[in-house]
């Protein structure tokens, strides 16, 4: 009897979703193909759709005021602020002194510029960094919890090096 009963409330609920789905459609009679139009356009003007560009947010402004250049990322490091805590990445370089990142996550990546930086002081993920100078371009892996060297550290003519790239992984 249950199960029955059951039934029939599914078959009642299918059938009043369908009869709601033949008004919605114009089903009734007197809906008008104008006033179908009409919902149609009422329809078409709500909110757009979110893309998700991956453009670092506030990047303007961090431009002006940091001089640090975040181009776009996958959300899983972060501009911090640095403060000598151990899970913080900490990127040294001859234009803007020490700048820190917090990784999230299992990866990450981050595109950004950063000129004259000679050093990465890596944190409990895995890192490399793609840096260049002039056309040349270099891939430097970044020790856990360690200090690094890259860039002009590690070039045995001392150039400076733009960091274009971090990628981590745990």
């Amino acid at each position: 009897m249950k199960a029955r009963t059951t039934t029939l409330r599914i078959a009642g609920a299918a059938l009043a979703a369908g009869a709601l789905a033949w008004v919605a459609l114009g089903g009734v009679t007197g809906t008008s193909p104008k006033d179908v139009v009409a919902a149609q356009s009422i329809a078409d003007e709500g909110p757009g759709y979110a893309i998700e560009d991956g453009a670092y947010p506030n990047a303007d402004k961090i431009l002006a005021e940091q001089k640090i250049k975040l181009k776009s990322g996958d959300g899983h490091i972060l501009l911090a602020e640095c403060t000598g805590a151990p899970e913080l990445m900490e990127v040294f370089s001859h234009a803007n002194e020490k700048i820190c990142f917090r990784v999230t996550g299992n990866k990450g990546y981050l595109s950004l510029e950063i000129p004259a930086v000679f050093g990465v002081k890596g944190n409990d993920y895995a890192a490399q960094v793609q840096m260049s100078t002039g056309s040349e371009e270099k891939t430097f892996s970044v020790g856990k919890n360690t200090w690094t060297a890259v860039g002009e550290t590690a070039d045995e003519q001392g150039r400076d090096f733009m960091l274009l790239e971090i990628r981590t992984a745990k």
